[in-house]
């Protein structure tokens, strides 16, 4: 099953540029948790540690399209120098801010810098995939491994932080944060040999982004970042009325692990799914899966239901990837995918928010249809995509 993986790390850089993303993407899963900690340490006020995070998510998830545009016009190389210094600076003024008590809004303005400032690794490294790669099968591999990436990067970062904000100083934590930003951001940005080539041209000249696919696939992935946030707070919900709250955190990581073993599978298939087809297939999967866990009573049955959801996460995020990888302009790819990561973090606050307000009222287990209605949701809309007639890449007639 690892031959498909040995072979696309086998090409020249490929190892250096995958691992210094992984580095530079740590910062995704640590950051948010660990203004959390630090602020609700600070001032015991979790509404302000809320209101902070959401400034640092919301700067994020509208500096990802604008990084991507920039890193196929200019480079990746200084887009990247300059995402590392500013997350490092924002990150400082974060810390300084809380610990100071700064006067509101300046803490938020600080971790919107942070945030705009937010590394896009995941983007930047597929795009680098896909300049590397030509053969379908082996592109389906990559993206593949880098959703097993993202799931170690969602499984290890949370673990770190809060292990050293808990146990050292939640400033420790977030410092943690900026320094494997600068540290995997200027790692990547060296690696100039799998750099994709910049693109030169004028703005009339730009070849369009294709938002008649481009925009569908943006509102899947706003269904799945529904989902996300809303089953964080629903298993929390549900492992504090077990009296077990320190097993959410086991249960999440359980869902995570569905999803890495499903990606490793998924890029190991000689013959891979058409991407629309993998899309709609896993989305309406991952919906049926959610089905069962609103009936279950205990936290062992609940991490099975969870494994088995978590297992159509990769393939659903491959499928969206590739699907952008063969139909954007290979002159504006980065800028795509990056749509596809606002649209993750553009779902996921106001999941978690729908999920609270459902487990208030109705319970932690009933509170599971939510995250069921967003995974339905992203299936109709997969369902819904219809493919240009002729991509940029590939046959058309593979991809329905």
């Amino acid at each position: 099953m690892l031959n498909s993986y040995r072979d696309v790390l086998a090409l020249p850089g490929a190892r250096a540029f995958s691992s210094s993303a992984f580095v530079s993407r740590l910062p995704l899963s640590m950051a948010g948790i660990g203004i959390v900690l630090l602020v609700s340490d600070q001032t015991g006020a979790y509404g302000l540690a809320g209101t902070i995070t959401a400034a640092y998510v919301l700067a994020s998830a509208a500096s990802a399209p604008i990084q991507g545009r920039l890193s196929d016009v200019r480079g990746q190389a200084i887009v990247l120098r300059t995402a590392g210094l500013l997350f490092g600076i924002g990150m400082t003024l974060t810390i300084v801010s809380v610990k100071a008590d700064w006067a509101v809004p300046l803490p938020h303005l600080s971790a919107a810098l942070a945030g705009i400032g937010a590394p896009q690794a995941g983007s930047m490294v597929r795009a680098r995939w896909s300049h590397l790669l030509s053969e379908p099968r082996q592109l389906n591999t990559a993206y593949a491994l880098e959703a097993v990436v993202d799931e170690l990067v969602f499984m290890v970062g949370p673990v770190i932080i809060t292990l050293v904000a808990t146990t050292i100083s939640p400033v420790l934590g977030l410092a943690i944060t900026a320094v494997a930003a600068f540290i995997g951001t200027f790692s990547l940005a060296k690696q100039h040999r799998t750099e994709p080539p910049r693109v030169r041209h004028d703005e009339g000249a730009r070849p369009p982004l294709g938002w008649g696919l481009l925009g569908p696939v943006m509102l899947a992935s706003v269904g799945l970042g529904l989902l996300f946030g809303s089953t964080e707070i629903v298993v929390v919900a549900f492992a504090s009325e077990a009296e077990q709250r320190g097993l959410a955190g086991v249960i999440l990581a359980i869902w995570a692990a569905g999803s890495l073993v499903a990606g490793l599978l998924i890029g190991s298939l000689r013959v891979p799914l058409a991407p629309l087809r993998q899309l709609r297939i896993s989305a309406s999967l991952l919906a049926v899966a959610f089905v069962p866990l609103a009936y279950l009573d205990s936290v062992f049955f609940l991490s099975l239901g969870m494994f088995v959801a978590g297992f159509m996460i990769s393939p659903s995020l491959i499928g969206a990837m590739s699907l952008i990888g063969e139909h954007v302009p290979p002159s504006r790819l980065t800028e795509g995918i990056a749509w596809t990561t606002t649209g993750l973090a553009a779902g996921v606050a106001p999941g978690a928010a729908l999920a609270g307000w459902a487990v208030d009222h109705h319970g932690a287990s009933s509170a599971f249809l939510v995250p069921l209605a967003a995974g339905a949701f992203t299936a109709l809309v997969a369902w819904s995509i219809r493919p240009p007639i002729r991509p940029h890449h590939g046959d058309p007639a593979a991809l329905r």
